[in-house]
């Protein structure tokens, strides 16, 4: 082994001991280690928006733009409604809009105004979950609003207010809502805020403020001109943004501008928001401790108002459902149980156990897992194990009960028989969890009163 001195002395020669490599390099690389699997399918995240969104970045893919943000900013903390004058993008969040809708409609009512020769006190943004999405929104929206005020003879400059959002929180597990609500403000910050509003949601406003003052007097993020620039990822991100944002734009100049085109904008988002409310439904789109991993013994039937001014958000069916089994159980005395009952392949009936444990987790029901029916007793039993051998766990286990039993998983060419041997209904990744617990609680007699 060399000594101290000696290792002081050594010259490091990075470049000649790590040489560089070529795009192509990496793509065989990739191609071995995919052993035939899609590229497209296993690699490129297809975003809400449109956006194919590359496995890496290399220089080769910076876009040839000028990014209008290169100072450090020392962004102001904001309470309250949007300030007067400035155009309310973040509504459209609200609604459900993908981030390309959300630009494309505040550059055409800022459009609007500037074409009427009224003054843009500034754009608002609502920022949401996907945390680089967010930053490359913020400035792509610079980018496209210098484009068209300067079409209009105007100030290219313009001050951004963000605001964190309400759609993609809720009443449940309070403390998932403080950490998105970080990211949300690390977006904010990161692309360029000039001033941030933390929206409280289910926990304590002086936390939201103290999101903020971590991210000045510990990170010193108000320290750091244009954080985000020169990153290969996000430069390429907010080209794409800025370039889909400004076909839609374009669209909407070409139904005569905002005002006259509400009811295509109000359509477009309505379709964003429905395919959301399918995804979320599908669990492609998960929401801790709302559509997955719950909080078993979370009770939230005092707070069930307390996020009811956000208007639309993901998580209320979900909600609806949840707090339809507290009331029951306040009213009469019991909460709904589901029993997990496994047997066989050790990997499958644990694997299919812990999904149902999080899928009616969902429902606020009572969970119980165990090996045997004797000494249990149960509102719905699922059976979990492995798909060859449900056909003799039902024949065994059905006849034995007088409630609802229902197979953890999809064995298609044994369906009919199950169904023969007293099976109820089955449950599996591709169920619509919604659908699927509003069923069940209508056949085990859980109604919607609310007294």
């Amino acid at each position: 082994m060399p000594d101290a001195a000696n290792c002081h002395q050594q010259e490091l020669r990075l470049l000649p001991d790590f040489p560089p490599v070529s795009t192509d390099e990496w793509e065989a690389a990739i191609l071995a280690d995919l052993k035939g699997a899609d590229y497209e399918k296993r690699l490129v995240w297809k975003s809400p928006e449109g956006i194919a969104i590359r496995p890496y970045y290399r220089r080769e893919h910076l876009p040839g733009l000028a990014y209008r943000h290169c100072v450090a900013r020392s962004w102001e903390i904001a309470e309250g409604p949007i300030p007067s004058g400035v155009i309310n993008g973040a509504a459209h969040h609200e609604n459900g809009a993908t981030a390309v809708q959300e630009l494309a409609f505040t550059l055409a009512e800022a459009s609007d105004r500037l074409a009427e020769g009224r003054p843009v006190g500034g754009l608002a943004f609502g920022i949401g979950s996907i945390y680089f999405m967010e930053i490359a929104k913020l400035r792509a929206a610079r980018l496209l609003y210098a484009r068209v005020a300067e079409a209009y003879g105007g100030n290219p400059e313009t001050r951004i207010h963000a605001v964190t959002a309400l759609a993609n929180k809720s009443i449940y597990d309070p403390w998932t809502n403080l950490l998105r609500s970080t990211t949300e403000a690390l977006s904010a910050v990161l692309g360029g805020a000039d001033s941030l509003h933390v929206q409280a949601a289910g926990y304590p406003a002086r936390l939201a403020r103290n999101i903020q003052l971590i991210l000045k007097e510990e990170a010193h993020l108000d320290r750091v001109a244009d954080p985000a620039g020169g990153s290969w990822f996000i430069e390429s991100l907010t080209a794409s943004l800025a370039a889909e944002a400004w076909k839609l734009f374009q669209q909407v100049e070409s139904l005569g501008g905002y005002a006259k085109a509400r009811a295509f904008v109000d359509s477009s988002i309505a379709a964003a928001r429905e395919a959301k409310e399918k995804e979320f439904a599908s669990r492609r789109r998960v929401m801790v401790g709302v559509n997955n991993y719950p909080d078993l013994g979370e009770r939230r039937l005092e707070q069930a108002g307390s996020l009811e001014g956000a208007g639309w958000r993901l998580a209320r069916p979900i909600e609806k459902i949840r707090l339809r089994t507290e009331r029951y159980a306040r009213r009469t005395g019991r909460t709904p149980k589901v029993l997990l009952l496994k047997r066989g392949d050790l990997k499958m009936k644990m694997a299919r156990a812990q999904f149902c444990l999080n899928f009616f987790g969902c429902a606020g029901f009572e969970i119980e897992e165990a090996d045997s029916l004797e000494g249990r007793q149960a509102d719905l039993i699922v059976l979990c194990s492995s798909d060859p051998e449900y056909l003799d766990f039902a024949r065994d286990v059905c006849p034995k009960v007088n409630v609802p039993v229902i197979v953890a998983g999809n064995p298609k060419d044994q369906i009919e028989a199950l169904r023969e041997a007293g099976v109820a209904g089955f449950v599996h990744i591709l169920s619509n969890i919604v659908d699927t617990l509003e069923e069940w609680q209508r056949r085990l007699g859980i109604d919607g009163r609310e007294d």
